[in-house]
């Protein structure tokens, strides 16, 4: 290797150290981490041949840092793919609802480069940008700040802490290592992936909920047997398991058909048409659960096949649509159980009991437990205490679940013909 190698060679050293080094290093520190005199660093600084975005920061010690809000890279690009690349930033404009003053700012440099090679594309990247910078998109600084701390984090090798907002409106704090960062374009939101303490095991925060994060100086590596591909090779959208994934079949009126056809919804599908017209979609996801949204999208023009846990779901959907819009004249046959009587005669649906006791017990877990005491039966139940406060919601609300036996629907006569009506068997008293 020539004299000039060396030198491309030790100013890529740098560039890449100070990249994994946000605080800054002296020249001393730089000069013996790439083999070098402190001599060669000076000489460098004195004849401005460090990479672009390396400074002396004056305020601090005059360590080296690298301005990682600078222009860092260059590319060149073909006609097609200049085609992919204005593909991909519509979707970017039209599928995130926050303002990002870095996407819509990298989309003009994009165009800038291409106004010589292409006019027509460059101008659409530009109004692309505009779109993206448009006081009608949704400004949240939170957001913004959370995610460039996540990135900066994330190419520094760096753990952060997080404050997490629950659904239940309780605020957790983290320590996390993100692996990596994910767009869900079905839910216009983003999510990082990576090690999560606790439980200290990997997790996945959508980052809309993430409160602040800071980085911390405790420095990590992504395993290398951490593959984001596969893990979400199977996910609908952003949800994965660790076990096996579950086949999912629907039935698509023949109205759709050919619509549903011309996508690939999901890896490895299989379709096929019914002499009836109707088409047949198989698949295997990670969590069947992810995909309700798409599914209730076809309305009428889709029917769960399998598995029976999303079937079920759609069922409960059918009977709230139904009660909803006033189109049912009577009550599913699962709410003629009763757990409870008034005076005037009413019932109160013991499934509905259920669920009320299940919430009271869930708010009283995230509201009125102490963190230690969650954190403590969460480690004797070996789940997360988040799942633990649910599991526990889960059994408070099966106190009752006796009820639903004929001993018990006896009681009340006025609703036994009902209930026999809809198939509920009562045996006969000795």
């Amino acid at each position: 290797m020539n004299r000039a190698e060396n030198k491309a060679q030790r100013l890529l050293q740098i560039e890449k150290l100070l990249w994994a080094h946000p605080e800054g290093l002296t020249q001393s520190e730089v000069a013996r981490r790439i083999g070098v005199n402190r001599s060669t660093i000076w000489k460098y600084i004195e004849n401005n041949e460090l990479p672009p975005g390396v400074y002396q920061d004056e305020f601090d010690d005059n360590k080296l840092k690298l301005d990682r809000a600078a222009d860092l890279t260059r590319a060149s690009f073909s006609l097609h793919e200049v085609m992919a690349l204005h593909l991909a930033t519509r979707l970017l404009a039209t599928r995130t609802d926050k303002q990002n003053p870095h996407a819509a700012s990298a989309l003009r440099k994009l165009a800038k480069a291409l106004q010589r090679l292409d006019h027509n594309v460059s101008h659409h990247l530009l109004r692309s940008a505009d779109v993206m910078d448009e006081a009608a998109v949704y400004r949240d600084p939170v957001y913004l700040q959370v995610l460039e701390t996540l990135t900066a984090a994330w190419s520094a090798g760096r753990k952060v802490r997080v404050e997490h907002l629950h659904v239940s409106g309780r605020v957790d704090a983290y320590t996390f290592a993100p692996y990596f960062i994910e767009p869900y374009a079905v839910g216009q939101t983003t999510h990082a992936i990576g090690w999560r303490d606790p439980p200290r095991a990997i997790r996945t925060f959508k980052i809309e909920r993430l409160r602040s994060a800071q980085i911390l100086p405790d420095h990590y590596e992504v395993p290398a047997d951490f593959d984001p591909v596969a893990l979400l090779r199977d996910a609908w959208g952003i949800w994965y398991r660790e076990g096996e994934p579950v086949e999912v079949v629907l039935r698509f009126h023949p109205r759709v058909a050919q619509r549903v056809r011309e996508t690939q919804w999901q890896r490895g599908q299989q379709v096929d048409i019914q002499s009836d017209g109707w088409l047949l979609w198989r698949a295997t996801v990670a969590e069947p659960q992810e995909m309700l949204p798409w599914i209730r999208g076809w309305g009428a023009d889709v029917e769960v096949i399998e598995p029976d846990t999303l079937r079920e779901l759609q069922i409960v959907e059918a009977g709230r649509l139904a009660h909803l819009y006033q189109v049912a004249s009577e009550p599913p046959a699962h709410m003629l159980f009763w757990a409870k009587t008034g005076r005037d005669g009413s019932t109160h649906p013991l499934l509905c009991h259920l669920i009320d006791v299940g919430q009271v017990a869930l708010a009283l877990w995230n509201n009125v437990l102490t963190d230690a005491f969650r954190n403590q039966i969460g480690a004797a139940l070996n789940v997360e205490p988040d799942a633990a406060g649910r599991l526990f919601a889960f059994w408070a609300a099966c106190h009752d679940i006796g009820k639903a036996s004929p001993n018990f629907q006896r009681k009340y006569k006025p609703v036994q013909p009902e209930l026999e009506q809809a198939g509920f068997i009562f045996p006969p008293l000795f």
